[in-house]
């Protein structure tokens, strides 16, 4: 591929709800660019942006793919166009605000059956947090039931009148047979690749006049001197409504929208005259590190693949200067030298050996030792650029191997798939003796548990976590701990009384108030020892004791039978007789939720809340039609709350969960948990 300047370059993310057909569009740009060497069908798993395995058994894309062709206008020369195509489905965020890091402007596609959909709302959302101009393709026109006027009604209700149609597709007896040119009132018949104009159709002539009245007032707005003018009844000519619409969509004051269908190709070529002439280069969107090739070097890494047989794949943006192969860059989050082998290009899975990727342009590198997604590479002075802000985990799930032995592949496989997606961990809880993984959804870690599969040859199994109960005493007790045992020469004695209590901190408090030298001092840390083995596991079901305060005042040795190992057995034995005695309770973990959802939701919400034992600490409305809910909760009930506040809220909620601290659990839920403990324990 030839070499472009900034100039020359579009940088455009592809967003959307999950179906609205990203990978269909993405699929039909390369087609008609001649990018391609066959039009791919995600049902057949044949698109170029969706080449996992995964993604081709499940029909809907899990990462993000770089999709580039050339283009070009009359007025527009030759231009290099990245597409990167992202998921619509939140499970896989991560790499949809990966693409959104490094694009100039977003394509945002919309179903023209379903309209505006929680997806549509996020991809919204995303490319106004990064501040870039947004561009619609309401798909799937050439369905019967599609109907753009009701697709526009919403676009403008949710996002308000920023959005204009430019382009609206004309429709006979179901079928799409043309469109009106709403920037320059003509109308068209399309017949394959030739177009006819025609007169806009009387049916339509109302609605034409009142896009194009929207149309008027988004130029307006998007410029202080026609604003006046069209306040004042001042006519606007098309020249200057033309300029000021071009200037407002680079800078994000007008978002075009575009009816059409990327399965028959219909309005595909309108789409890609518009990126041209509408969304801004990366010169023109420059900012933090300027578009400079011959800079100092700055690249981003947005997207990293763990490949088990190429290596670790990094792709990058460059955002000054040249990323060339055969050089020595910095990784400015560790300060440490990279190496550069071969740099590439990308269309999906494929590679194409480069001299260098410049600014402005999208490219690859193989085998980067400490660099991971999010990490900057830098020559001369140090530059590291914004990083990306990724969700946080919110559900987890223990991971057990299939087969005996595998427990070390899985972890190798987990860090390895760690490296590519940001959106999950791995937690080794020594505790509960399970690896936890925590993702963004059940889907999420489903295909986590199947990469591991197809990836790495190894076959696991997600179970629900264990909570990591702990257990404590309600009142003191004084209990005697003797261990005497003869067999032939020295035998064994330690005798010990000791006397415990609760106290309010989380360790063993260990006093001695001994007199006369009934215990000789060289034993107490014997017996402090002892003890501290034993409270790793209490007597109820095994969790750890929290809370508790053990006072040595009493005791008797044997000169010679007495020995530390004496006293450590008989410390063990005060320990569990002093507990049982002690009425040793069950206390669960207490987490904070607070949840963000849509002001409809927050009474579905507060009864949810109460179904799991949580107490509703504070709520209300916090603007834009949202409200907030504070809660205490306790973290047993918290195993699948992602999955049903997803569905409680059409996905529009979110949430977060942290530990505060431990409270005695209801004897129902304790007495299911000891049940439970000696069943295991049976096993």
């Amino acid at each position: 591929m030839a070499k472009f300047s900034g100039d020359n370059i579009r940088n455009i993310v592809l967003l959307g709800h999950g179906g609205s057909g990203k990978t269909s569009l993405a699929e039909a740009l390369l087609h008609i660019a001649g990018a391609s060497d066959r039009f791919g069908k995600v049902t057949e798993g044949t698109t170029v942006t969706d080449y996992d395995p995964e993604e081709i058994k499940r029909k809907f894309s899990i990462n993000s793919a770089v999709a580039p062709f050339e283009w070009k206008t009359e007025k527009i020369g030759l231009t290099k166009v990245n597409i990167i195509d992202t998921p619509g489905y939140f499970d896989f965020v991560g790499d949809a605000l990966g693409g959104v890091r490094v694009a100039d402007s977003a394509l945002i596609t919309v179903s023209g059956k379903s309209g505006v959909q929680v997806g549509t709302e996020y991809a919204w959302q995303y490319a106004s947090d990064k501040g870039i101009p947004k561009m619609f393709f309401v798909n799937n026109m050439d369905d019967e039931n599609a109907d753009f006027g009701a697709v526009m009604k919403g676009l403008k209700d949710s996002f308000g009148t920023s959005v204009a149609a430019f382009r609206v597709p004309i429709k006979e007896g179901g079928k799409l047979t043309g469109y009106i040119n709403v920037v320059s009132g003509k109308a068209y018949k399309v017949d394959g690749d030739k177009e006819t104009e025609i007169s806009i159709p009387d049916a339509m002539k109302d609605e034409y006049d009142s896009y194009h009245d929207s149309l008027v007032e988004a130029a307006a707005e998007s410029d202080d001197e026609l604003l006046e003018k069209y306040f004042e009844g001042a006519e606007i000519t098309d020249e200057e409504m033309r300029r000021a619409l071009k200037s407002g969509v680079k800078t994000g004051k007008v978002s075009p929208v575009y009816g059409g269908s990327a399965v028959t190709l219909f309005a595909v070529r309108s789409i890609m005259d518009a990126m041209l002439k509408y969304l801004p280069s990366p010169v023109e969107a420059a900012g933090e590190a300027g578009c400079d090739a011959n800079g100092s070097t700055a690249a981003f890494v947005f997207k990293t693949v763990a490949d088990p047989f190429v290596g670790k794949l990094s792709i990058f943006r460059v955002y000054r200067g040249t990323l060339k192969p055969d050089s020595t860059v910095i990784n400015a989050r560790t300060g440490e030298n990279e190496r550069i082998g071969k740099v590439y290009t990308l269309r999906g899975k494929k590679q194409t050996e480069t001299d260098g990727v410049a600014a402005g342009d999208i490219g690859a590198v193989t085998k980067l030792a400490t660099t991971v997604t999010g990490d900057t590479l830098c020559t001369g002075e140090k530059t590291e650029l914004d990083g990306i802000a990724f969700p946080r985990p919110n559900i987890s799930m223990a991971i057990v191997a299939k087969v005996k032995g595998d427990e070390e592949k899985i972890s190798s496989g987990l860090v390895k798939l760690m490296e590519e997606d940001p959106t999950f961990r791995i937690d080794n809880n020594k505790e509960t003796h399970q690896m936890v993984i925590s993702g963004v959804g059940e889907q999420h870690l489903d295909v986590i548990s199947s990469k591991l599969k197809s990836k790495f040859g190894v076959s696991v199994e997600l179970t629900e976590a264990k909570v990591p109960y702990r257990e404590t005493i309600r009142k003191s007790v004084k209990v005697q701990g003797r261990h005497k045992k003869q067999s032939g020469g020295h035998g064994q004695f330690g005798d010990v009384w000791i006397e415990f209590s609760p106290h309010d901190g989380e360790d063993l408090l260990f006093e001695e108030k001994i007199f006369g030298g009934a215990v000789p001092k060289n034993f107490f840390p014997a017996v402090e020892k002892g003890l501290r083995e034993c409270v790793v596991k209490g007597v109820l079901a095994g969790y750890p004791v929290v809370g508790l305060k053990a006072v040595l005042t009493d005791g008797s040795y044997h000169p010679v039978d007495s020995s530390e190992m004496a006293f450590k057995i008989a410390a063990s034995l005060a320990y569990k007789e002093g507990l049982k005695q002690a009425s040793p309770v069950l206390l669960e973990p207490i987490g904070k939720l607070e949840v963000i959802v849509p002001s409809a939701n927050m009474g579905d919400v507060m009864g949810d809340v109460n179904k799991r034992r949580g107490r509703v600490l504070e709520m209300g409305e916090i603007g834009g039609g949202k409200a907030r809910v504070c809660a205490e909760v306790p973290m047993s009930e918290m195993g699948k709350y992602a999955t049903d506040l997803r569905s409680m809220t059409k996905a529009r909620g979110s949430f977060t969960l942290e530990f505060v601290r431990y409270e005695e659990a209801p004897a129902n839920v304790a007495q299911k948990v000891i049940e439970q403990a000696k069943a295991e324990n049976a096993e």
